[in-house]
């Protein structure tokens, strides 16, 4: 199959619309690119590409001092004398579940532009701009039709979620590059059996679990969809050539194994092996670090969850977590994906319809059963369900450009319909990333989704200083230095130790107190000083009455 293009489809007035949404999805991946928070796990990026690492940050900064906000910015500027080995030191030491790949191309990276906040999210733009092209290549290749690889690269362009990560300083864009490029070398390399189209796939792959360790994903995705594929494909040949053969029926799937994919499977762990080791020899850090994922929740908090993360590849309008409003727009829009999957199940390839199904479900499956046994949050995490993403995609550009591109007789596949069906999921789009391109934070924020609210507060008022500590959950590091970006120059923090010293701010008249751990907030009660919530569980004020009180 070629990619050659007609000139005359290129002027269809459907081709030309999606040709412009394309465009527009490229602009809004670099629009206000440092308007929104530069989030807790931002910081965390610009630290470690920087040498840094967060057990000696926190040792310089918790010394009961008073420091200009802006002053921990220095923390996301390359450190004095680092190398690549700093970067490597601080992942390995603190952040072993986070393999080095991206953080070495965001090295070079700073290395070239600084680490301002439009540099560093300039980098993850730029590289999910790869991910355009290559979608379009997998959807042609699985398809064979100009149309629906339009709309899948059209679909991805402007989704909401895809252009979230793409303005987010971390390796989502890359993820979903790799997750998409293994992805077209594996269908390949099936196709033609060559070994040289097997190494590289070992070796995108060997890339992709590099970037991130959930990776791995795709992997078993990619080996679930071969074996099915070959058990389904060879079945009936298999028992129609039994009868002609003394071989039994279990000899002569042995015959047919993939084998090819499997001695690339083996290429792939010896490509990786290196970090599986540190792996290995970190464990007891990796569980600390994302023990956070284990923490029980309702079934209810897991199903909206689902239905946000899935949604939000066509619409990211909401309004509010427990509004049901939110959630029957969103149906929609999920029975669109399921009509689409449906589609390809029953007009598609065994090898595509197999490839899809195995590409959206298998990643989800394996995380949903943890979190449904034992307890957890994974399958609730957005970023996490990446794998499942571009063959959703495809899904529903394989539903529209099968009845765009014909006229039928019956009601539900006249074009008419699905040129609105159309219009409403880009408008849906294109709404999302325009009221996400014009706010100053966003869900994927998280623990920092309130700091801009709580920059405003603090500007608010005349000379103000903010005392905070290490917090309990050792997120306040981040989250000062988040703050530090949008903090006017006047302000002033107060970090503590253990032991506090408040004798150094008792002649201040606007006392702040971010996210105190509880060893802090027992210190501020015995000063008997009163307290007002400016920000819920995260900002608070000390009354002038009460400092006037005790003065």
């Amino acid at each position: 199959m070629t990619l050659k293009i007609n000139k005359n489809f290129l002027f269809q007035p459907i081709v030309i619309l999606l040709i412009i949404t394309i465009t527009l999805g490229i602009g809004f991946r670099f629009l206000y690119l440092d308007k929104k928070v530069y989030w807790h796990d931002e910081v965390y990026t610009s630290l470690r590409v920087a040498g840094f690492n967060r057990t000696d940050i926190d040792r310089e900064l918790f010394q009961n001092q008073i420091i200009p906000a802006k002053q921990l910015q220095k923390y996301q500027q390359i450190k004095p004398q680092s190398t690549f080995m700093g970067t490597l030191n601080s992942l390995t030491i603190e952040n072993p579940h986070h393999p080095p790949l991206y953080y070495f191309m965001a090295r070079l990276w700073m290395q070239k532009f600084g680490g301002s906040l439009t540099a560093s999210r300039s980098l993850p733009a730029l590289i999910s701009l790869l991910s355009l092209p290559l979608i379009y290549v997998l959807a042609w290749q699985l398809f064979n039709s100009h149309l629906t690889a339009f709309l899948a690269t059209t679909f991805l362009a402007v989704s909401p979620v895809e252009i979230l990560f793409a303005q987010t300083a971390r390796q989502y864009s890359l993820v979903t590059v790799l997750t998409i490029g293994s992805s077209i070398l594996l269908l390949r390399s099936l196709d033609s059996r060559s070994w040289k189209k097997w190494g590289l796939y070992s070796f995108v792959s060997a890339l992709g679990l590099y970037t991130h360790l959930f990776f791995s994903l795709t992997i078993i995705s990619h080996g679930i969809f071969v074996i099915s594929n070959w058990f389904f494909s060879n079945y009936v040949a298999i028992i129609s050539s039994q009868k002609q053969s003394n071989l039994s029926r279990f000899q002569l799937f042995i015959q047919k194994l993939p084998l090819d994919f499997f001695i690339a499977s083996i290429g792939i762990i010896i490509l990786y092996l290196p970090w599986i080791v540190v792996v290995i020899n970190n464990l007891q850090r990796v569980y600390d670090t994302t023990s956070w994922a284990t923490a029980s929740v309702s079934f209810d908090f897991l199903v909206k969850k689902w239905i946000l993360s899935f949604s939000c590849m066509f619409i990211d309008l909401d309004f509010g977590f427990n509004n049901i409003g939110t959630y029957l727009l969103r149906l929609l829009f999920l029975i669109l994906i399921a009509w689409g999957i449906y589609t390809v199940c029953r007009f598609c390839s065994l090898s595509t319809k197999l490839f899809i199904l195995t590409s959206i479900f298998i990643p989800f499956i394996i995380l949903v059963i943890p979190d449904l046994v034992g307890g957890g949050v994974r399958s609730a995490i957005t970023r996490y369900l990446i794998p499942c993403f571009p063959a959703i995609y495809l899904s529903v550009a394989y539903l529209l450009g099968r009845y765009l591109d014909r006229e039928n007789s019956t009601l539900f596949r006249e074009q008419k319909y699905w040129r609105i069906v159309l219009a409403i999921l880009l408008t849906a789009s294109i709404a999302s990333c325009t009221v996400s391109a014009f706010s100053d934070t966003w869900w994927n924020k998280t623990v920092s989704y309130f700091n801009g609210e709580v920059a405003k507060k603090i500007n608010a008022s005349d000379s103000p200083i903010l005392l905070s500590d290490v917090g309990d959950g050792y997120t306040n590091t981040g989250d000062l230095i988040s703050l530090s970006y949008i903090l006017d120059d006047d302000v002033r923090l107060l970090l503590l130790n253990n032991s506090p010293n408040f004798e150094i701010v008792e002649n201040e008249s606007e006392i702040f107190v971010f996210r105190p751990s509880e060893r802090l907030g027992e210190a501020l009660k015995a000063k008997q000083w009163e307290f007002e919530s400016v920000v819920d569980e995260e900002l608070w004020k000390v009354k002038k009455s009460s400092l006037m009180d005790n003065g």
